[in-house]
């Protein structure tokens, strides 16, 4: 029966080509959109390399103090508050601690190359997941004496040393000559905690060790057992900041700080600004805006889909005198719209592939990487058969109504 659904469909298609083709078009742009969209939310909030395992991830970024007026003022905190405090805490399998990157010179054959740079800890490299090309990460050792060794990426490694091997080099940034130790593959900047160009040792800037103001130019990685212990870790963060100790109290009457998620921290500095992170909101405001994004071509295709069926009454008429049942014939329509929705979403599928590719050479977020995995795949095939089944039961139904006798006659009542 589905065989002879999906021939008749194939056959209803070749039949009013303008039609077929004002569908598909509508069906693969939108797909190819939403599809572009996932993979971008992917990119930046998924577990991607180095951000494998956010599942037991949480990241402080963010220290914010309120003063008795109602001023707000906020930034990274300080290494003093991620030392002193956070790395305190019982429950967290590992605390790491870097520095924000900032941009740097260097020059190679008299050309200037603009590069970001993060200071790190030996911790940063046991808690991500970057994937090296060559040597290693630094180790304790060198963080202990502040070595001056570098961990660069692939496009540094090609800007310059060009195709020559980089381990055992030296590179110049800032007028400070690293030796190089390891290459890693370009991390996308949108991962803010992990992304850099050169990674240094935290240790070279240990004058900034003794500031004990709790706010500065650092962020906290802290990795979890499980990811069942990152409710019990978020709790004693709670308990912690109760008692961390407010060094200008005329200034400063409260201290706000949160261990969030990737998507807990974007979600709480659009959305929210007090104790909640408003990840609730901005769900409901994602699925409102991916259901009004649908909604217009949703709406021209459940009438385009009417105006096709309307051409079938007589069809509709001799099986309806022939014993065919309204679940029988909106079963047919339903399975013939999925049938179109899943051709329209194989052209959005090869659309948004080339969509994707633009993106990745256009430099628009550098070091872009976007791709079709398994979680973006499999969210555009529930995208098809949702657009599918919206854009089709509606006129399936209208359709299964009509009476026998006037669908033999034409009539549409």
């Amino acid at each position: 029966m589905l065989k002879n659904y999906i021939k008749i469909a194939w056959k209803v298609l070749q039949r009013r080509k303008f039609f077929t083709f004002i569908s598909l078009f509508g069906i693969s742009f939108t797909l190819m959109v939403l599809m572009v969209v996932t993979s971008l939310f992917d990119h930046a909030f998924g577990p991607q390399m180095p951000e494998r395992d956010t599942d037991r991830l949480l990241f402080v970024n963010m220290m914010r103090e309120q003063g008795e007026e109602g001023y707000n003022t906020s930034g990274p905190p300080s290494y003093y508050f991620l030392d002193h405090y956070v790395k305190s805490l019982p429950t967290p399998e590992k605390v790491s601690i870097s520095s924000v990157f900032n941009m740097v010179n260097s020059y190679v054959n008299n050309q200037k190359l603009a590069l970001d740079l993060k200071h790190t800890d030996r911790a940063f490299w046991e808690i991500l997941d970057f994937e090296f090309l060559e040597g290693r990460a630094f180790n304790e050792q060198e963080v202990a004496n502040a070595s001056h060794v570098a961990v660069i990426n692939q496009n540094t490694r090609k800007k310059y040393f060009g195709d020559a091997a980089a381990i055992g080099q030296d590179i110049v940034v800032n007028q400070v000559t690293y030796k190089v130790v390891g290459v890693v593959k370009d991390v996308p900047v949108l991962r803010l905690n992990s992304y850099a160009d050169v990674w240094v040792p935290i240790t070279l800037r240990q004058n900034e060790f003794k500031n004990d103001g709790l706010r500065g130019t650092f962020m906290g990685i802290i990795q979890a057992k499980t990811a069942g212990d990152l409710p019990k870790i978020k709790d004693e963060y709670a308990h912690m900041m109760t008692q961390v100790e407010i060094k200008n109290p005329k200034e400063v009457s409260q201290l706000f700080s949160f261990p969030d998620t990737i998507l807990e921290f974007f979600a709480r500095s659009a959305l929210g600004r007090g104790q909640d992170s408003k990840i609730g909101l901005f769900y409901t405001l994602l699925a409102l805006a991916a259901f009004l994004f649908m909604l217009l071509p949703t709406i021209n295709l459940v009438n385009i889909n009417i105006s096709r069926i309307m051409e079938r009454s007589s069809e509709i008429g001799v099986r309806k005198a022939f014993g065919a049942s309204s679940k029988v014939i909106i079963g047919q329509f339903v399975v013939e719209n999925v049938f179109l929705t899943l051709i329209g979403g194989l052209l959005g599928l090869v659309l948004s592939l080339g969509v994707m590719h633009l993106i990745n050479n256009s430099g628009i977020i550098v070091y872009a990487d976007l791709g079709l995995n398994i979680r973006v795949f499999a969210w555009g095939i529930l995208l098809c058969l949702v657009f599918g089944l919206i854009s089709g039961v509606y006129p399936a139904y209208k359709m299964s109504r009509l009476n026998a006798v006037e669908a033999l006659r034409g009539g549409t009542k």
